[in-house]
């Protein structure tokens, strides 16, 4: 859910989940906690408000929607039209359904189960920054050494604005034009979520879920795996900044994505053996 607020009634007992945004969820007039799951009743009403921080919430159902199977996914591509509920977005008055769901676990039956949220688990290395600009960690990219030394400078020292013109394919970013001295023909090259494209306009966009598969704009930069959830909560209107890790830097920086969601998997697990 990127828009709210958002309301949900359930016709049947159902377990539910809540990750993402922090979006004050209330089931009929108990408050939720965010990241949190428990067991919805027949005729209940869940609802999710506008966000204090973050962009988006995530609510997952037991046993999963009830809908068609395509290329091994459920979920709903928009721009293309297919997949999820009729390729649409949901609109007032739609029914879904749920797969066979297994038992719930008797902590959910009496009040509910929650994890520690990834922003508090997994802070931002620099507290002090201000909470308007997300720093995103990146690996320099293909294509970098085709711009001069004055725009490799403003794409590090720059707070790059979200513009409007964004969504779940990609965020477009203001500031300093970052335009090649002639263009630049390239042949096309698969994308993957993270990759930051400079096209003519010299407005870089950092590719994201819903992107093309492939694309031919020069790649300046590639957000590193570990900060992608983090750049996926960023606001319309907020500020990115760019910062260069290695490789190895890179790769350790998932180390401490992989033993929290350990710990979540071990507590669930715990929980199940009840």
């Amino acid at each position: 859910m990127q828009t709210f607020p958002f309301v949900v009634h359930f016709l049947a007992d159902t377990d539910l989940a809540l990750t993402g945004a922090d979006a004050a969820a209330t089931l009929d007039e108990h408050a939720l906690p965010p990241w949190w799951s428990a067991t919805a009743r027949r005729g209940q009403t869940l609802t999710l408000r506008p966000p204090a921080s973050g962009a988006r919430a995530y609510l997952g159902l037991g046993g999963g929607i009830d809908v068609p199977l395509i290329l091994g996914s459920r979920s709903t591509h928009l721009r293309s039209e297919f997949g999820g509920f009729g390729g649409r977005s949901l609109e007032q008055g739609d029914v879904l359904r749920t797969l066979a769901r297994e038992t719930a676990v008797a902590a959910w039956r009496s009040g509910g189960l929650g994890v520690v949220p990834p922003a508090f688990a997994l802070p931002a290395r620099d507290p002090g920054t201000n909470d308007k600009v997300v720093r995103v960690r990146v690996l320099r990219a293909g294509e970098y050494d085709l711009f001069s030394d004055d725009m490799h400078e403003t794409f590090w020292t720059t707070d790059w604005k979200i513009t409007h013109q964004s969504d779940r394919g990609g965020y477009r970013l203001s500031g300093p034009a970052l335009k090649l001295a002639a263009p630049v023909e390239m042949r096309s090259y698969g994308l993957v979520a993270g990759i930051v494209q400079v096209p003519p306009s010299g407005e870089p966009i950092i590719q994201l879920s819903d992107a093309n598969t492939a694309g031919g704009y020069p790649k300046m930069a590639t957000v590193i795996e570990a900060d992608l959830w983090r750049l996926g909560q960023a606001r319309l209107g907020s500020f990115i900044r760019f910062e260069e890790v290695s490789y190895e830097a890179a790769v350790d920086a998932m180390a401490p994505i992989a033993a929290y969601l350990g710990r979540i998997r071990r507590t669930a697990d715990l929980y199940r053996s009840l």
